[in-house]
């Protein structure tokens, strides 16, 4: 996807576009909407349909759909060891990452959820320091760490936030930490060579274990498919055709031409588009405690990728695998 006359645009220090200008700024905005929204369709259709239960339809469809149109494409059948990576990518990204966010959004606000995950390249970045025995990050990226856990502490202490649930607050914690760990385990994994094939494998695993998390907490005995409102059915269908597919596809696209840093930017818009939809439709309490935690957070975050993306080899907090964006 590229024109003659505008696929050399620079972009300064962070590389150049190498297709043209507005539709990076299309497929930028649809990640950013629609990876921002999915915290709110998520809340919207757990309110009638159990959470495990939720994303694990969610993802055997998205699942089915993403692997089927790459194996049509051409993509060579995997083998066991690539169904085998892509089952523990799964069980990280998708059974305790996505699965323990819709669980905790029965407890806390989808702002607030996707302020807490988008902690995520703050723990990729210590997980990568601890892995590998390096030398301790730059000043600017300690800097973000800081930062980041400061804004953490703020959001979620009773005086911080108005009183966020604990519980939820621990599972949105350990989601993000799993999607970390699920990142970094897929950047040395045995996957296939086409990014749809490996997402629709990861997504029809995670899938699966989602639909047996969902069976062991009695889920499917307590769910009465007469009782799913029209809100939670259409918000299930989002998530499958939108946030599962239509941005992905968009963020594959985009990791192809526009420079990482750039791309990375979703990782502090979501949830600032989060937070206002979920105040906007859902009447969610937008306090100013909660804003200076967002604000700390994301000032953290941003420290952290921009720092990340000036290096010659960017570290994985902005060379985000694919894989790893597929959970949103």
């Amino acid at each position: 996807m590229t024109d003659s006359t505008t696929d050399s645009t620079t972009t300064g220090t962070t590389g150049t576009l190498r297709a043209p200008v507005l539709k990076v700024a299309l497929a930028l905005g649809a990640v950013y909407a629609i990876w921002g929204s999915t915290y709110l369709a998520m809340r919207f259709a757990i309110e009638t349909i159990p959470p495990f239960l939720m994303a694990g339809t969610r993802y055997l469809t998205a699942g089915a759909l993403l692997y089927g149109f790459a194996r049509l494409r051409g993509a060579p059948r995997p083998s066991l060891v690539h169904w085998r990576s892509a089952a523990v990518v799964g069980a990280f990204l998708l059974l305790v990452g996505n699965g323990g966010v819709a669980w905790a959004e029965q407890r806390v606000d989808s702002g607030l959820a996707a302020l807490l995950i988008s902690t995520e390249p703050i723990w990729i970045v210590l997980l990568v320091w601890l892995r590998s025995g390096r030398q301790r990050p730059n000043p600017r990226v300690v800097t973000g760490l800081l930062l980041g856990f400061i804004g953490l502490v703020m959001l979620v202490r009773p005086s911080g936030s108005g009183g966020i649930d604990p519980m939820g607050a621990a599972a949105l914690v350990a989601a993000s930490l799993s999607w970390a760990w699920g990142s970094l385990y897929s950047q040395r994994a045995a996957l296939p060579s086409s990014p749809l094939a490996t997402t629709g494998m990861q997504m029809l695993a995670g899938g699966a274990f989602l639909m047996i998390a969902s069976a062991l907490t009695g889920e499917p005995a307590r769910f009465v498919l007469a009782g799913v409102s029209m809100r939670s059915a259409l918000s299930l269908g989002y998530l499958v055709v939108f946030g599962a597919i239509v941005a992905f596809t968009a963020y594959i696209w985009l990791l192809r031409v526009a420079p990482p840093v750039l791309v990375s930017t979703y990782a502090y818009v979501n949830p600032v588009v989060a937070v206002v939809l979920g105040w906007a439709f859902a009447g969610e309490p937008l306090t100013r405690g909660t804003l200076l935690a967002a604000a700390v957070i994301l000032a953290g975050v941003a420290l952290i990728t921009t720092a990340q993306g000036k290096k010659e080899e960017p570290e994985p907090a902005v060379a985000l695998e694919a894989e790893a964006c597929a959970s949103r």
